[in-house]
């Protein structure tokens, strides 16, 4: 168990993960979270991130940095999504392990799991097939993060896990024209056709892919009960164990924007994965139920997005 008092640093605070695991932090009460911007810390900078560690000595890691995007970011910038995903995982992991962290939770994806994996996916289906040609990159430099702390823990004994989240959504999203995931990227297409009138939407593909969304703020108090119950090389998922079409979520966030005009697909446009869905037994059997509902959520993220400076942004 994590003592209230014990140092902890957070990579990642100001994006969505890490500053969900931020606020669940200080709302059980611990008191010494350690925080750096990108501006005060590259990550990608081994000696940089290896003075840090010396200095500070962190005694727990939530690794929640990365850069992340949707299927057009992906596609075209394969080799530095892959570069500064691995890069940045590979120093702060190391440095960890250096300077005696006591434990590490490294926070990965569900792309990291085959395209075609038996659904819903357990954690054991990790490597068995091929991964989505789409996010390739960032997929393989997130084995790469959970594969180094495996590692470290056969070699070394160090105990350091990792947790495997779902489609996340929630305050603090990317909501980025072109930049951002599905959920977010919806709630912003559908207010801006409200605000300006617009009679129908287009939206890529034929909604039929199947996905499953977690509230942020429901991640991040499954990250902090992983820190203070679990050990063991296997990730654990980080889901709700429900699925809903693309097509379904899209007539969802719609309802919530209050967007009431046609929604048209344009097909020759792809998928993505045909189903992604995960099997959360292990979270379940470890104790950990998901709390918010998907509406609910949608509401508040949406509530987010009105107080985002980033809708700004074109």
């Amino acid at each position: 168990m994590m003592e209230k008092n014990a140092k902890i640093y957070v990579a990642g605070h100001r994006g969505m993960v890490g500053s969900a695991i931020v606020r669940e932090l200080n709302r059980q009460g611990y008191t010494n979270i350690i925080t750096r911007t990108h501006q005060e810390l590259d990550l990608t900078r081994q000696a940089d991130v290896e003075d840090f560690f010396a200095a500070e000595k962190p005694e727990y890691v939530f690794l929640a940095a990365a850069k992340v995007g949707g299927i057009i970011a992906n596609q075209n910038a394969l080799a530095d999504f892959m570069w500064f995903n691995m890069t940045l995982e590979m120093n702060v992991i190391n440095s960890a392990w250096k300077n005696g962290c006591k434990k590490l939770e490294f926070l990965g994806s569900s792309c990291i799991y085959p395209r075609m994996a038996p659904q819903p996916m357990k954690e054991d289906c990790l490597l068995t097939s091929e991964l989505e040609k789409t996010n390739e990159a960032y997929a393989l430099a997130k084995i790469s993060g959970l594969k180094y702390c495996e590692f470290l823990n056969k070699q070394y004994g160090t105990d350091y896990i990792s947790v495997m989240p779902t489609n996340l959504y929630g305050p603090n999203d990317n909501y980025h024209p072109t930049h951002s995931h599905v959920l977010p990227a919806l709630i912003r297409r559908f207010h801006e056709a409200k605000m300006e009138g617009k009679t129908a939407v287009t939206c890529w593909g034929d909604g039929s892919p199947l996905r499953e969304f977690l509230y942020v703020d429901d991640l991040a108090n499954l990250c902090v009960f992983l820190m203070n119950n679990y050990s063991g090389n296997e990730t654990v998922n980080a889901g709700t164990g429900k699925e809903l079409t693309i097509k379904e979520l899209t007539e969802l966030v719609a309802k919530v924007v209050g967007y009431n005009g046609e929604i048209k697909w344009d097909t020759t446009k792809p998928n993505g994965t045909p189903r992604k869905l995960l099997d959360v037994s292990k979270a379940e059997k470890l104790g950990w139920h998901y709390m918010t509902e998907l509406e609910d959520g949608i509401r508040l993220a949406y509530e987010d997005f009105l107080n985002n400076p980033m809708r700004a942004e074109r």
